[in-house]
């Protein structure tokens, strides 16, 4: 390898090996790994480039970090980096993108499935011995939006075109209106819901974003439309989405991501018939394709060309 090659600390409180391991395999040698905020500090100087998950972010005002340049996030969302003072503004903020259209959009679809197709009827006539056969519906023609259309957002959009849906979309940035029949801007949030079957939220958390989804939203929808939330829990007023629920205005909520995680173990969700807890699993950050990411951008980086998920901090993702 030609590369002057960068010092790189790894920090996660479970993979930091792992992750170091595989950067190795592509020949970067200079490559520290941590799982504790002790063992970071005391690998941080003369450290160029973190690759981190929940890392002990006020360890960076130290003088011990003064070398730090580049931080990537082995995450999709940064809402928690972007409001942490504690980061210097020189160095650079990244996350990881373009890897989790896949999973998070077969996710969506096997829940939106499993719901329009009566799979729990099925599965109860099956446990009881019982012939019940039932007309069930098709996806053509049904009217699918999705909040946020990035690379999560845009995957979607593209499975539910093999489906034969209408696709209707809303997003801050009009660059990827061309791929949805109707787009939407962020002040037209009532008109944009009224006709959906279904709304897929996966917008990053910022100022603007959180508790978007309120009761005035909810009421806006149709009874028996259905919620996903695969993008950050905080875009959903959860007090109000569970009165709407307990009151069954609406036909199924699909929920990924919560306000606190884990989710409190007495919350009303997992008892509700019409709402489907998951565990923040539907975009899954593996260590080979996070690692991979970061080899990308480490290349980019030392050839001083422009990084792949930079962090705008006045946008907030």
């Amino acid at each position: 390898m030609n590369y002057s090659q960068p010092t790189i600390l790894v920090y996660s409180p479970k993979q930091a090996e792992e992750y170091a391991d595989c950067i190795r395999r592509y020949g970067f040698t200079s490559v520290k790994a941590a799982k504790t905020p002790e063992e970071a500090e005391g690998l941080l100087p003369g450290t160029e480039v973190i690759l981190g998950w929940r890392f002990p972010t006020q360890l960076l005002n130290r003088p011990s970090a003064s070398s730090v340049r580049w931080f990537q996030s082995t995450g999709a969302g940064v809402d928690d980096l972007i409001g942490d003072t504690s980061i210097p503004e020189n160095i650079r903020l990244t996350r990881i993108v373009n890897q989790f259209g896949s999973y998070i959009s077969e996710y969506v679809f096997t829940f939106l499935l499993y719901i329009l197709k009566g799979v729990p009827r099925m599965l109860q006539a099956q446990a009881e011995h019982r012939w019940d056969p039932f007309n069930t519906e098709s996806l053509e023609g049904k009217i699918i939006g999705v909040a946020g259309l990035g690379s999560i957002g845009s995957e979607i959009v593209r499975k539910a075109r093999a489906f034969d849906m209408n696709v209707y979309g809303l997003s801050f940035s009009e660059k990827n209106a061309y791929l949805v029949d109707r787009h939407f801007t962020p002040n037209e949030w009532k008109e944009f819901v009224k006709d959906l079957d279904y709304l897929v939220l996966t917008l990053p958390l910022t100022d603007a974003t959180y508790h978007i989804i309120n009761r005035e939203v909810l009421l806006s929808m149709k009874p028996k439309a259905c919620l996903f939330n695969v993008g950050r829990g905080s875009l959903i007023n959860e007090d109000d989405l569970l009165s709407v629920m307990q009151s069954d205005l609406l036909h199924a909520a699909v929920l990924d991501v919560f306000e606190t995680e884990p989710l409190p173990k007495d919350h009303a969700f997992y008892s509700m018939k019409n709402v489907y807890v998951t565990s923040h699993l539907s975009g899954p950050s593996t260590t080979e394709g996070v690692s991979q990411f970061f080899i990308e951008n480490l290349k980019r980086y030392l050839n001083k060309e422009p990084l792949q998920g930079l962090v705008d901090r006045k946008r907030g993702y």
